[in-house]
């Protein structure tokens, strides 16, 4: 991102505490999900390991605390697969290189993806005491983070997930917090991914969003999803797109589509709205998503859209071609 967007997203997020979990709430997505890796990739993960990244400002000096929601594997909210046998690994890095080291931000993580310092980790297999619970880890100095003020405003950490071990599926997810016992904002913080991975809800009525950032380089997105199951529709609302539809994958494939970038959309969020078939009843839908501008470079989703949701505006009124391969 260019330093001359990061005064207004820095207001922007400081008054937003739903930029704090993962997933955020604007998103209304119901968990992250990673699989054990003896998993089955027509479940709806296609690598057994997630990236986020969290900002925090660098005006922020108090200790900060990431605290996982369900981190064990083996309750309620998890997707078993025979016995449970799962153990899943949450690591959080920071130090040079944690962001900005290129193997962090692949399509598929192989060489130096956990990049940085380790600075915590943790194990958890089916264990009720954090079933439905929180684990923090912390408390962090926020100076441990990867010091990245012109790209993303503050220190950056990463956390990555892994299942190291079985075949069911984690469904957790984060909050970036000042307290170690509650969710509490840390003013100006925010969430970013490149590879997004999730649960759709069972609900046909509702309506999720994901939102990435048009920067002004870009002139035309790849996207690519995998095992979506024809599960409904994927469109873009944006200040000239007014429901854009990209190609939707089928179980335990990837589907891809490309999508030109007009001039008034650079510089502003898109609102991908993922909305569910009314003809079909699919339940426990786990997906995967990605973003690649015309270099083959990833974009980043934001836990909330930068500038604020897109509004489409009529008197642009563009009506691109999508090419489909």
């Amino acid at each position: 991102m260019h330093r001359i967007l990061f005064a207004s997203l820095l207001i922007f997020f400081a008054f937003k505490a739903v930029a704090q979990p993962v997933p955020a709430i604007d998103e209304n997505l119901p968990h992250l999900v990673t699989f054990g890796n003896m998993g089955d990739r027509a479940w709806g993960d296609d690598d057994y390991c997630q990236v986020i990244f969290f900002s925090v400002p660098k005006s922020h000096t108090d200790p900060i605390f990431i605290r996982v929601y369900d981190p064990d594997t083996g309750g309620e909210l998890d997707e078993q697969k025979g016995e449970w046998d799962t153990r899943m690994t949450f690591s959080i890095y920071g130090g040079k290189g944690a962001c900005t080291n290129e193997d962090a931000k692949r399509i598929n993580l192989k060489g130096n993806y956990n990049s940085g310092t380790m600075l915590a980790t943790k194990s958890f297999a089916a264990n009720p005491r954090y079933d439905k619970d929180w684990y923090t880890f912390g408390p962090i100095n926020p100076s441990e983070g990867e010091f990245l003020p012109d790209e993303y405003g503050g220190y950056v950490f990463k956390v990555l997930v892994q299942g190291v071990s079985g075949d069911d599926g984690n469904l957790y997810n984060f909050f970036l917090s000042r307290k170690s016992t509650e969710n509490l904002a840390v003013e100006g913080a925010f969430a970013f991914y490149y590879k997004y991975k999730f649960r759709l809800h069972d609900n046909q009525s509702e309506i999720s969003h994901i939102y990435p950032f048009i920067d002004d380089k870009v002139q035309s997105i790849k996207q690519s999803n995998f095992d979506w199951d024809n599960d409904g529709i994927i469109r873009i609302i944006s200040v000239a797109k007014n429901g854009e539809t990209l190609k939707v994958s089928g179980d335990n494939e990837w589907s891809k589509s490309l999508h030109n970038i007009h001039p008034s959309e650079r510089n502003t969020s898109y609102d991908m709205q993922i909305i569910k078939s009314k003809s079909s009843r699919i339940n426990n839908n786990n997906v995967v998503i990605y973003l690649e501008n015309q270099y083959g470079e990833l974009i980043e989703f934001y836990s909330v859209p930068i500038g604020g949701i897109p509004k489409y505006k009529y008197s642009i009124g563009m009506k691109p071609k999508t090419i489909r391969n």
